[in-house]
């Protein structure tokens, strides 16, 4: 094979050689993706599934600090007054009351003192015990929206690293696709001197040459 046959073969290969490199680098980058999509989709269907959980611990956390009168002595009357009126409380109020003074009646007691004593503590005595059992249960759901906050937050990060390396598969092949482009470029730009040299080469006019002895004029 000639020389420029060797160039023009080169040249030719070198090309099919950047275009496959090229569409492999499209299918890289494509796959990527679908991929980055998948992991979002994904990402959003487990916030989603969580996020129910997340607001009712929120609610939770606000109103424990009504409760301990972090959000002003006005938001911590108005949780007080809820308490107060909770079925909780005005049911254990009345069958406990009832009770004292059934206690009373039996004793004899029903006007003494103690037994207006009794009815006073007892009134204060289960505010508390209201107010410690709903602050627990609160704490409960405020733990469990606590917990379903840090796995979404969990979910996010992994998500962004996973993109991330994602990202930059992508960015690596299509650098190599690019990089494949301009190798060629540059081969084709260095065959093309070449095959010029040679061609002209071939076509320049050849100098004659004189015969021994023979000077010119």
């Amino acid at each position: 094979m000639s020389f420029i046959g060797k160039a023009f073969g080169a040249l030719t290969g070198a090309k099919a050689a950047a275009k496959g490199a090229q569409q492999a680098a499209n299918i890289q980058a494509s796959a990527a993706d679908r991929a980055i999509a998948e992991q979002r989709g994904a990402r959003d269907q487990a916030t989603a599934l969580q996020q129910p959980y997340v607001d009712a611990g929120a609610r939770s956390l606000a109103q424990q600090m009504s409760l301990l009168g972090l959000n002003g002595t006005a938001g911590q009357q108005e949780s007080i007054n809820a308490l107060l009126a909770s079925p909780e409380y005005t049911t254990s109020l009345q069958q406990g009351e009832e009770a004292i003074l059934q206690n009373a009646s039996a004793t004899g007691g029903l006007r003494g003192g103690n037994t207006q004593n009794s009815l006073s503590r007892f009134r204060g005595d289960l505010l508390q015990q209201v107010f410690n059992s709903q602050y627990a249960r609160l704490s409960g759901v405020t733990s469990m929206g606590q917990n379903a906050a840090a796995g979404v937050g969990n979910v996010n990060l992994s998500t962004a690293s996973n993109i991330g390396d994602l990202l930059g598969q992508q960015g690596a092949a299509l650098a190599g696709g690019a990089i494949a482009k301009g190798n060629v470029a540059q081969q084709g730009f260095n065959n093309a001197i070449q095959i010029a040299s040679a061609v002209a080469g071939f076509t320049s006019p050849k100098k004659p040459i004189a015969a021994p002895g023979v000077s010119g004029f």
